[in-house]
């Protein structure tokens, strides 16, 4: 069986992506701490357009104009005729033609945004449109809009095939109109040849049907912005557990501590948890002020757990990097050091029956919108 393969297509655009963006500082250490992939946050968008199109039998959604006795038309009209505004994405939209012209006003936002469809009966020949019927989407009347003004939309345009009872469609794309640059569209959209010629169906009894479609992309402005902290301020807790032989509790959670603008605590199981009672002691690192961050949440953490030797220094530790969120907002080992350890007294874990154990936050990771706010913490 032949293997049907599927081209990857690449472009380059200058229009940002309407819907959500990533920024990621950091990039390295993140390709460290992370075993597999990092995933953002969930967000919500719009369905997206099929823009891939050639030809269909719907009719253009936002505006047609029939056109009878187009050969005098292009003749007598010296500059545009425009019809009446109508209404496409939601703004107030006009189409004119002229004859070299068909033009389209509308109103975006809070200024005034009149668009116009270019229609060249003869060719636009600045643009080595000779012989072909040329078609623009342009920006007019631009005087009042605020500095730096731009516009992003994807847009279509038709011409009717009388005899098949369907559409040619040109996919203009997704185009940025601003000042510098405020006319899209082709010049050399269908050949006059083509055109004329009836048994084609486009010009039928000099009567034929152009169309266009305008869909105005909105920007969200949704987005997040990652980045790692490497060693953070304040950053080791330390943990007294005295009169550690008389513990009678299944667990016990140390004092808070604020690091990282956030607030930890230790949990430790002096007997052990789990499957690993009677057998080891059982330490975790645990986030105290959860319940006050945004739904969805995700902390990346890099920490170390700690047991110190308080002779010799010859600490028993382990390092740990994963991701704490709402349903796993505490980790750590069940089997972090054997109650065998802990007890012999050549290893100084215990002096004077206390144990001191330590946290330490060596990464941690920062989520924010691109105004700065904090995904994680609700007061941030």
């Amino acid at each position: 069986m032949e293997k049907v393969t599927v081209d990857t297509v690449r472009e380059e655009r200058h229009v940002a992506p309407a819907h959500y963006s990533m920024k990621i500082d950091s990039f390295s250490l993140l390709s460290e701490m992370v075993d597999n992939s990092y995933e953002s946050r969930e967000f919500e968008a719009s369905a997206t357009i099929d823009t891939v199109r050639e030809e269909r039998h719907v009719a253009p959604a936002h505006y047609s104009m029939k056109i009878d006795s187009f050969s005098l038309l292009s003749e007598m009209v010296d500059n545009s005729y425009e019809s009446r505004e109508f209404e496409a994405s939601g703004y107030k939209v006009s189409m004119c033609q002229s004859r070299p012209m068909l033009a389209v006003p509308f109103q975006l936002l809070m200024f005034i945004a009149r668009r116009k469809l270019v229609l060249y009966p003869n060719g636009d020949k600045s643009r080595n449109g000779d012989g072909y019927i040329s078609l623009y989407l342009v920006m007019a009347a631009t005087t009042g809009f605020p500095p730096g003004w731009e516009i992003n939309a994807i847009f279509k345009f038709f011409v009717f095939d009388q005899l098949q009872d369907k559409y040619l469609m040109l996919d203009g794309g997704l185009r940025r109109f601003s000042a510098i640059k405020n006319k899209w569209g082709f010049p050399q959209m269908l050949s006059l040849s083509i055109f004329n010629n009836a048994s084609n169906g486009y010009l039928i009894g000099d009567s034929c049907v152009f169309g266009v479609e305008v869909f105005v992309i909105k920007n969200e402005g949704k987005g997040e912005h990652f980045s790692m902290i490497k060693d953070p301020s304040d950053v080791t807790f330390t943990w007294e557990v005295q009169k550690f032989s008389e513990l009678t509790e299944e667990f016990y959670y140390s004092q808070v501590y604020l690091a990282g603008r956030h607030k930890w605590k230790l949990k430790l199981f002096p007997n052990g948890n789990m499957k690993q009672r009677g057998k080891h002691l059982s330490l975790y690192l645990g986030l105290d002020d959860h319940t006050k961050f945004h739904a969805g949440w995700k902390l990346f953490v890099e920490f170390t757990l700690r047991i110190r030797d308080q002779v010799w220094s010859h600490h028993h530790e382990e390092t740990i990097r994963t991701w704490f969120n709402a349903s796993e907002n505490e980790w750590g080992l069940p089997s972090f050091i054997s109650l065998t350890e802990i007890k012999n007294q050549s290893n100084n874990f215990i002096v004077n029956d206390t144990l001191i154990v330590e946290g330490v936050l060596n990464r941690l990771s920062v989520l924010k919108d691109f105004d700065g706010a904090s995904l994680i913490r609700k007061e941030d």
